[in-house]
């Protein structure tokens, strides 16, 4: 296991499209199955009830920290696989998950890094690092499906 997990794909879609999938709550939420409150505004907290079947009772929560269309970067902060409404993940240090654009002959390259995994609590690390690491590469399918449609 490592402190980061990093999944790349290239998108039938232009990068303008890919932006507004990412950095647009509604369109976000489509594909991330996510029914994000309002708007992402840098410095704020973003949140919203999980659609995923199985994850409906969990409230994602993310601190944008960067939407800086120029440099083609969104970034959030968060804690990973917060899924159990039993325990108060807010005394963690959260993981950073930055998406970063790159045209492409064909579209766009979209890859995501989530890192700051060796911040999470041993007793939960394992199974969060496992947990996104196969939801960011299903994720990615998502955002796909969505910017290709």
């Amino acid at each position: 296991m490592s402190d980061r997990i990093e999944k790349t794909v290239d998108l039938n879609a232009p990068l303008e499209r890919v932006w507004r999938a990412l950095t647009d709550a509604d369109q976000f939420g489509q594909w991330f199955r996510v029914k994000v409150e309002g708007p992402f505004v840098p410095g704020e907290i973003a949140r919203g009830q999980i659609t995923h079947p199985g994850y409906e009772h969990v409230v994602w929560q993310a601190r944008i920290v960067r939407m800086d269309e120029a440099a083609r970067v969104f970034a959030y902060t968060w804690h990973p696989y917060a899924v159990d409404p039993k325990v108060d993940y807010s005394q963690e240090t959260p993981t950073l998950v930055e998406f970063s654009l790159e045209p492409t002959d064909s579209g766009t390259r979209l890859t995501v890094v989530e890192s700051g995994f060796d911040a999470v609590p041993a007793h939960r690390r394992a199974e969060a690092f496992r947990m996104n690491d196969g939801g960011w590469a299903a994720q990615m399918q998502n955002i796909r499906a969505h910017v290709e449609a």
